[in-house]
């Protein structure tokens, strides 16, 4: 298949085929994602506290 062809047929796979979604979709897909993120991010935060606080308590029992 030459590179024009493979162009072509993947220009009319995207106009066809593929299922795009909605644009309400697309933002209650963003909103998830957005919250998803955030959870994770409290969660690495909580356990980097918790790690570091665990750190100083071990430090402060060696030195």
């Amino acid at each position: 298949m030459n590179i024009k062809g493979y162009f072509q047929d993947s220009f009319t796979e995207l106009l066809h085929k593929v299922t795009w979604p909605t644009w309400s979709e697309l933002q209650n897909s963003a909103v998830l994602v957005m919250v998803a993120s955030l959870i994770f991010a409290l969660i690495v935060a909580g356990m980097d506290l918790a790690f570091s606080n665990i750190m100083e308590f071990v430090y402060s029992l060696l030195y």
